[in-house]
């Protein structure tokens, strides 16, 4: 966290929480939201400045109900999530990158959701490959020593019998089953704290 952000916290610490004005979308792109696109249940505007990006990646934090935020001076701004509260990259040198360009050093484990969506974990962080990368890790995964193919993939995904392995440098890691409408407990963020707000 930023200095200047803490001294803030601590000349103003009582500065209401501000709920749904921002979001993370599925391919890592932090968005406005203002009053219309709240009342349209509209994604919002892609911020592309990036000296704002940055600051936003520097003050990205998670509180003790799972619900993360992004620390503007003294106020938290609550941030609503299409998916987890990292996405992932390919990257050629590295492997995988957060959405704020973090390299992944380490995968500790690997999941996969019954709609094809690639989940990994890295420590604490929780990231959804982009939907747009998917393609390249197919070539990562094997059934039983085998590449799989997209029929093996989809009666895999329905019935997940069989050990899914992906191949992260010269490891092999299992791929765990989980339903997409679980990743919340199963991973302990809230996707929505717009629903907290009443609560506080």
């Amino acid at each position: 966290m930023d200095e200047l952000v803490k001294q803030s916290l601590t000349k103003w610490p009582n500065v209401p929480h501000c709920y749904g004005w921002l979001a993370l979308d599925a391919r890592g792109a932090f968005r406005m939201r203002d009053e219309a696109a709240q009342a349209a249940h509209q994604q919002g505007d892609i911020i592309r400045h990036e000296s704002l990006l940055a600051f936003i990646y520097r003050n990205y934090d998670c509180d003790n109900r799972g619900a993360w935020y992004f620390q503007n001076g003294p106020q938290r701004v609550y941030v609503e999530l299409e998916s987890t509260p990292f996405i992932a990259r390919t990257d050629p040198e590295c492997g995988f990158v957060l959405h704020d360009h973090a390299p992944l050093r380490e995968i500790d484990q690997v999941f996969m959701t019954n709609e094809g969506q690639l989940i990994i974990q890295s420590h604490q962080k929780i990231a959804m490959v982009d939907p747009n990368d998917l393609a390249q890790c197919l070539s990562m995964l094997s059934i039983n020593g085998h590449s799989v193919e997209d029929n093996d993939l989809l009666n895999w995904l329905s019935t997940p019998h069989q050990a899914l392995k992906m191949k992260l440098g010269q490891e092999f890691k299992s791929v765990e089953w989980v339903a997409s409408n679980q990743l919340e407990n199963r991973f302990g963020f809230i996707a929505h704290p717009s629903k907290l707000e009443n609560q506080n």
